[in-house]
């Protein structure tokens, strides 16, 4: 009887191949990585107005995010105060609906 084979024969990936460098190279983990966005900006959570003043010394590397229990008006006044800081928020549009014409 002959020995049974499998169909497909395994690829052994050799240190020195690109596929194998490529998938060797992140320097960082998927929990280091959590709030980052794919422009290489870091995500930062704002649940009040007073706490955007946290991003005045790191506005070149961080984005303000609103969180999704803040109420309509307090998004509104988040929104206002980071454009007069000149810190850019990753979602501005959100709680903020336009009056419907009756």
């Amino acid at each position: 009887m002959a020995a049974l084979r499998p169909l497909v024969k395994p690829e052994m990936a050799n240190k020195r191949t690109k596929k194998f460098i490529d998938t060797h190279q992140t320097s960082m983990s998927n929990k280091e990585r959590k709030h980052m966005l794919p422009s290489g900006f870091w995500k930062f959570l704002v649940h009040k107005v007073k706490e955007i003043e946290v991003l005045l010394m790191c506005s070149k590397s961080h984005y303000a995010e609103t969180a999704h229990n803040v109420s309509s008006k307090n998004c509104k006044a988040i929104v206002e105060r980071t454009a007069q800081l000149a810190i850019r928020v990753v979602n501005p549009n959100a709680r903020l609906h336009s009056e419907e014409n009756e």
